[in-house]
């Protein structure tokens, strides 16, 4: 099958999944209003792959079928191939501004993270290993679209997973594991094939029926999700430019005795593969994020830019210094894709051992620190990619949205809608009022709308949220850090100064 088409996509979502919204079950999501413009954005994406523009950047010949299958899931060894991933990754990115945490780009690299440590899932039982193989080739060869499921919901933070009502396993039978519970945070699931459940927070003993890494289809039974309000109101796009394509919707998994097939079944009841899992990943995932984040930060830089041409501001030293500071931080992302490349291709030509991976202490020394979190890319296997999601990109982000902020000032606020063009009483009024240092009423006014979208409106409340939290808590991912062993390397530093002159003759 390879690359599919748009109609494809749509088709696929006509099913018999569970999906609560606003106390209603959604009985087809392509036909739900708030859900249909999102859906049209990963139509028109998925239609981009066969477009003679973009196929060449956004397809590579399958190494099975020789059918054209997306870039997201090559296996990248080599500089040619990671070239073919970071552009195919860069354009779906640029065709959405960045502003789509959950591309199917993001999952299809968690999947093929997966797959590059099938040797890894299989130590202990090799059908693990086998199964995380087959379900990569399915979702390359039928380019689905996955969401996925990471995080313990918050009952009570301060007791462990047991007291979270937590997904886990209930029972073992000759078809599958028996799985219970709930887990967060899927974004893009009312309008994905297949839900992807992964590891985040590490497992410690007596934590074994929550160590659990496995696939099913959307529409399982005994599978519910209960989505957040809709921000897709039905504006049109002059007054809602953004919420109206690029909603992706998030929502709480619920498994009410759900069958998991053992073929579907990448970890289980296994604490050290499980938490060994994301820092073996080579790194595709972080890439993308990289690249989504860059991307998302140019967008930002430009829009604040804009904003401050269309009331006069960019002229004034105040004003040009902050967007310096956005362009300088656009240069430091582009540099961090870069880095990322390298640490990525280093870690897929040299993965993690199994033997390795057996020692005691291999699981802290990899970066896993039991009760915060895992580093998905280790110190000594490169960690750029994931330290510039947790720790440059989220106040990158917050800064970027500061200073559009102060660009637009209140003129963000004081924007009419395009009914308001159109009213015979306002039509010689609102061009003489409204316009811009060098742009006519209508043009500020969109480009205001736009700027206040993204800071002022509940998808930009959202979108500042998402990326606050991203990568997990943003105190428990400097936590992280203090446990790794680059931090070692740093006071060994200074201890070898301090060694130095020990034996030194004083001065005389």
């Amino acid at each position: 099958m390879g690359a599919r088409t748009g109609k494809a996509y749509i088709e696929g979502l006509r099913d018999d999944r569970r999906i609560y919204v606003n106390g209603e079950l959604v009985r087809d999501v392509t036909q739900y209003r708030p859900f249909q413009g999102v859906i049209r954005t990963l139509a028109d994406l998925y239609d981009r792959q066969s477009d003679p523009t973009y196929a060449p950047f956004m397809t590579t010949p399958s190494p099975t079928s020789g059918q054209p299958v997306s870039t997201s899931f090559v296996l990248a060894k080599t500089q040619e191939e990671m070239v073919q991933r970071v552009n195919g990754e860069r354009a779906r990115c640029e065709l959405t501004y960045g502003l789509m945490g959950r591309l199917p780009d993001f999952m299809n690299a968690f999947v093929a993270d997966t797959a590059a440590i099938r040797d890894l899932l299989g130590r202990q039982n090799p059908r693990f290993g086998e199964n995380a193989w087959t379900y990569y080739e399915q979702c390359r060869e039928q380019d689905l679209c996955l969401t996925h499921t990471l995080v313990d919901p918050q009952i009570d933070r301060s007791k462990g997973v047991e007291a979270q009502e937590a997904l886990r396993v209930v029972k073992e039978t000759d078809a599958g594991l028996l799985v219970r519970g709930a887990r967060m945070l899927s974004t893009l699931a009312p309008v994905s094939d297949e839900l992807w459940v992964g590891p985040y927070m590490p497992r410690k003993p007596g934590e074994e029926d929550y160590a659990l890494s496995f696939s099913i289809p959307v529409a399982t039974p005994g599978l519910k999700f209960i989505c957040r309000e809709p921000y897709d109101s039905g504006q049109n796009q002059f007054d809602r430019p953004l919420s109206g394509r690029f909603d992706e919707g998030d929502a709480i998994a619920l498994f009410d005795d759900v069958l998991v097939p053992w073929e579907r079944v990448f970890a289980a009841r296994d604490v050290e593969t499980y938490n060994l899992m994301g820092p073996a990943f080579p790194g595709y995932i972080t890439l993308q994020a990289v690249i989504r984040g860059t991307v998302k930060l140019r967008f930002l830089a430009g829009l604040a830019c804009m904003v401050a041409r269309a009331v006069g501001r960019t002229q004034m030293p105040r004003y040009q210094e902050m967007l310096g500071e956005l362009v300088g931080s656009v240069e430091l992302a582009e540099g961090l894709i870069t880095a990322t490349t390298h640490d990525v291709l280093y870690n897929a030509n040299h993965p993690l051992g199994t033997e390795e991976a057996k020692t005691e202490a291999s699981a802290t020394s990899r970066g896993v620190i039991p009760g915060l979190g895992m580093l998905f890319g280790v110190a000594g296997r490169g960690m750029v990619g994931i330290t510039a999601i947790r720790l440059f990109f989220p106040p990158a982000m917050a800064r970027a949205m500061e200073i559009l902020r102060l660009m637009g000032s209140s003129g963000l606020i004081m924007t009419p809608t395009e009914k308001d063009f159109a009213h015979p009483d306002l039509q010689e009024l609102l061009p003489r009022h409204l316009r811009g240092r060098d742009l006519e009423a209508r043009e500020r006014v969109r480009i205001m709308k736009l700027a206040w979208e993204m800071v002022g409106t509940q998808f930009g409340g959202r979108q500042s949220m998402y990326e606050g939290f991203f990568a997990g808590d943003p105190i428990a991912s400097r936590v992280i850090y203090y446990g790794t062993n680059r931090r070692r390397d740093c006071e060994a530093l200074v201890q070898r100064l301090l060694d130095s002159s020990k034996d030194s003759t004083p001065n005389s």
